[in-house]
């Protein structure tokens, strides 16, 4: 197995699945997407993978590697191989699919519950997010980690795995082996905090919520890696 990792900003890496990746000994290449046009060995790998960023799928003209990462996407899926968008990831994917994407109607910033959908539950990799590590409970709310401005629609051809109050379309799943999450389930603590040390937030509850919660969070999301990679 070989993961492809696009890396849109400095400050949002790979975070919990490049700790899984080493772990499990699977290899891996990060590209710093702002110092190139074209990845001409991408055939090479068999898992794409998208990180978030602070810029709009709809600023192409001004990121263009967005366009890259979109032919990424669409040659991935053609090929049946895995692919995995996270926050701005996940609206590129659904930009690639032919969806539009825009504003929310306000930020979403913090630990906030998401529901999944029946479909999503249905979805072996999902129902592992879905599970306690602990007890082994199946739930379909979970509070996720958000920060993020814009939504995106639903691809046509995809199923709808999770909502918010604030954000309808979480997260969708297209043919077998492509995931998108509006959410952030690869964050460390230590990314929580510096990406959040300039916003206008209660810093201190996410703070409190973050070691209250985080544990169990990154142990959903490591069980998910198990089936995904």
């Amino acid at each position: 197995m070989s993961v492809l990792i696009c890396k849109n900003v400095q400050s949002e890496g790979p975070g919990t699945i490049e700790d899984f990746l080493k772990e499990k000994n699977i290899s891996y290449h990060v590209i710093e997407m702002p110092a190139i046009r074209d990845i001409p060995m991408a055939a090479d790998y068999d898992t794409l993978l998208m990180m978030g960023g602070p810029m709009s799928v709809n600023e192409d003209d001004i990121f263009p590697y967005i366009k890259t990462e979109e032919k990424l996407v669409r040659d991935f899926i053609a090929n049946d191989k895995r692919v995995l968008g996270v926050c701005l990831g996940a609206q590129i994917m659904a930009k690639a699919l032919g969806s539009r994407v825009y504003k929310g109607a306000e930020k979403e910033i913090g630990w906030y519950d998401i529901e999944i959908s029946a479909e999503g539950l249905r979805d072996n990799r999902i129902k592992r997010l879905a599970t306690h590590p602990r007890t082994g409970d199946v739930s379909n709310r979970l509070k996720v980690f958000h920060w993020h401005g814009e939504t995106f629609d639903i691809p046509d051809g995809a199923a709808r795995l999770a909502s918010s109050d604030l954000y309808p379309n979480q997260a969708f799943k297209y043919g077998e082996n492509a995931y998108a999450f509006q959410f952030h389930i690869e964050v460390k603590k230590s990314m929580i905090y510096e990406w959040l040390k300039n916003e206008a937030i209660n810093l201190e509850k996410i703070k409190t919520e973050t070691e209250k919660l985080f544990d169990v969070y990154t142990a959903r999301a490591h069980q998910f890696y198990e089936d995904f990679f």
